[in-house]
């Protein structure tokens, strides 16, 4: 079940005003796209670059590590339980159940972790997380859609991973439709039909809105 995208940007929670400003804010940057788009690989480029002074916005999820995937460096693997407990405490900035009991979110602390520390958040994150946290921080978000060459090419991608069922990834190509409408909510769309294009695109980018 997906939550509703909300695109009612006529004002700011009072919560989310206070969380505003009480932080030493930076910049955040948030790349989303559906899954196997390449925003990962992307993101991972724009990290290892230190002159934009960057940190990973760590998300809290409620599934199973994939792969070699670690807790509190690739995510923060919590229970469904907990996962709860935090939104019925308001600890989110954003959150979604992406599919059943499948949870993902961003604490008000990780972004209070990178803030504290002088440096840039940087997002790799579901699309409707992505709008929800430019809706909240318009001026210090920018929201980057990367757009993959073609739908076929997204389950093409998933299919090599080899690390979810068909099911899976089928759900995956169907929620991508949808995402792929939500593109022109985005301040900008990176094209990644040339990988190494896309890189030197989104460093572009970063690099100016971070200056």
């Amino acid at each position: 079940m997906f939550c509703k995208i909300d695109t009612d940007t006529s004002e700011a929670t009072d919560e989310v005003k206070k969380f505003s400003i009480k932080m030493n804010k930076g910049k955040l940057l948030v790349f989303s796209a559906p899954s196997g788009s390449g925003k990962t690989t992307i993101v991972r480029h724009l990290l290892a670059q230190p002159e934009l002074n960057l940190e990973f916005s760590i998300s809290a999820a409620t599934r199973e590590p994939r792969g070699e995937e670690v807790h509190g460096k690739d995510y923060y693997f919590i229970s469904i339980e907990e996962f709860k407990k935090h939104i019925k405490a308001e600890d989110f900035i954003e959150w979604e159940e992406v599919y059943r009991d499948n949870f993902y979110g961003t604490l008000k602390s990780e972004v209070e972790r990178i803030w504290a520390k002088g440096k840039n958040v940087i997002f790799d994150i579901d699309v409707a997380g992505g709008l929800r946290i430019k809706h909240k921080f318009p001026q210090e978000t920018l929201a980057v859609f990367v757009k993959p060459p073609s739908v076929d090419e997204l389950k093409r991608r998933l299919k090599e991973r080899s690390t979810e069922t068909d099911e899976k990834i089928n759900m995956r190509i169907a929620k991508a439709h949808v995402e792929l409408a939500t593109a022109p909510q985005f301040d900008t769309i990176i094209k990644n039909y040339d990988l190494d294009v896309a890189k030197a695109e989104a460093y572009e980018l970063v690099k100016e809105f971070v200056k």
